[in-house]
C-alpha cells in the first residue's frame, strides 16, 4: 500500500461520519429544490459542484425569487467568505513545495466538518487525506440531494410538506445549542431574526429582494457583533 493510497483510505475513514450527517441535511435541500422547480438532474448538479449548505439553501430562495446573478454573486460570496480563511489555515500545513493544483482543489472541498477533521491532524497534512475525507463527504452531499429531489417527485404532497419542516428544525438544531450556551450568540441571533423581521414587513424595506436582504443582514449583524463583542485573545494581542 503506497503512501498515498494510505492517506486517501484514511480520509474515507475519516469522512464516513461527515458523509453521514451530509445525507440527512441533504435530502432535506433535495426536496426544497424540487418545491422551488429544479429537476432532480438540476438540484445533484448543483451540491456536486456547490458544497455549501447554507449558500446552496440561500441560493434556492434567490432562484425562486427570479433574483438576479448580482444577487446570486453576492449572496455567495458573503455565506462563502469564510470558506477562504480555512482554506488559507489549511495551505499552512501542507508542505511548502506542494503544488498550487492540489492547493486548488482541498480549497473547492473544503467545508466546515472537513476543515475540523483536516486542521485536528498534528502531522503534516497529505492533499490525498483531504480528497479521501471531500470524496466520501461530496458522495453523501450529492446522494442525499438526489435521495430527496427522486422523493420529492414522487411522494404525495403532504408527505413532501411534512418532510419539508426538517429544514426549519435543522437549523434551529444548529443555533439554540450555542445561543443557550453563550448570550453573544443569543443576541446576534436575536438581532438577526427582528431585523429580517423588518426588512421581511417594513413598507418600504419589503421591496428589497431576498437576496439583498440576505447580504445586509449578513453584513450589518455580523459586523456590529464584531466591534460590539471583539474576540479577547485579538484584544489580548493588541494590548501586547
Amino acid at each position: 500500500m503506497t503512501s498515498k493510497s494510505g492517506n486517501f483510505l484514511h480520509g474515507l475513514k475519516n469522512g464516513i461520519p461527515i458523509c453521514l450527517g451530509y445525507l440527512a441535511v441533504s435530502f432535506a435541500f433535495g426536496i426544497q429544490a424540487v418545491q422551488s422547480g429544479l429537476t432532480v438532474f438540476q438540484a445533484t448538479l448543483l451540491s456536486l459542484t456547490n458544497v455549501t449548505s447554507a449558500g446552496q439553501f440561500a441560493g434556492l430562495g434567490i432562484i425562486s425569487a427570479g433574483g438576479s446573478l448580482i444577487e446570486m454573486a453576492g449572496v455567495q460570496f458573503v455565506i462563502n467568505l469564510r470558506y477562504m480563511l480555512m482554506s488559507a489555515a489549511l495551505s499552512q500545513k501542507l508542505r511548502p513545495s506542494e503544488k498550487t493544483l492540489h492547493r486548488l482543489a482541498i480549497a473547492f472541498g473544503v467545508t466546515d466538518e472537513i476543515f475540523a477533521v483536516s486542521v485536528s491532524r498534528p502531522e503534516t497534512l497529505s492533499p490525498y487525506f483531504s480528497y479521501g475525507c471531500i470524496f466520501i463527504s461530496v458522495l453523501g452531499w450529492a446522494g442525499g440531494t438526489f435521495l430527496g429531489a427522486f422523493s420529492g417527485e414522487i411522494l404525495p404532497q403532504r408527505l413532501i410538506s411534512a418532510l419539508g419542516v426538517a429544514l426549519y428544525g435543522m437549523f434551529i438544531a444548529i443555533i439554540i445549542p450555542p445561543a443557550r450556551e453563550n448570550r453573544k450568540v443569543l443576541s446576534v441571533v436575536l438581532s438577526a431574526m427582528i431585523m429580517a423581521c423588518i426588512f421581511r414587513y417594513a413598507p418600504i424595506l419589503k421591496e428589497v429582494s431576498s437576496g439583498f436582504r440576505i447580504i445586509i443582514v449578513t453584513i450589518v449583524v455580523a459586523g456590529a457583533a464584531a466591534v460590539i463583542f471583539p474576540i479577547e485573545e485579538a484584544a489580548e494581542n493588541a494590548n501586547v
